[in-house]
């Protein structure tokens, strides 16, 4: 792929773009599967938040095969995988002061969940 030019990247920031690739994957999760994210620290670019790693959440669904953004942004390539809306109570996020009947969806990729032992 060519280097995008000045005069041309306002054209291409309308244009615009999606970071889904149609590339075969296996998903490491389903919905209803409970996973705990894992606490990452890269130096550099992760679209982990810090305030929910090690924070036990629910898969609610699949959104297909992305680039992962942590490698293709350091040049290490494209290392497509799954996203996930991961359903986290509350109370797991932000303590027992937190109402029981709220919810945050984040999506994730693979590379930063693992399966809960719960």
């Amino acid at each position: 792929m060519p280097a995008l030019l000045a005069k041309d990247t306002t054209a291409q920031l309308r244009k615009g773009g999606s970071a889904r690739v149609a590339t075969e994957v296996p998903a490491k999760f389903a919905p209803g599967d409970r996973v705990v994210v894992r606490n990452l620290n890269p130096p550099g670019h992760t679209r982990a938040p810090r305030y929910i790693r090690c924070k036990t959440g629910t898969i609610d669904r699949d959104h297909g095969v992305f680039v992962f953004p942590d490698t293709h942004a350091h040049g290490k390539g494209s290392s497509p995988q799954h996203v996930y809306s991961v359903r986290f109570a509350a109370r797991e996020v932000w303590g027992n002061d937190a109402s029981p009947r709220d919810a945050i969806y984040i999506d994730l990729w693979d590379d930063y969940l693992d399966p809960s032992q719960e």
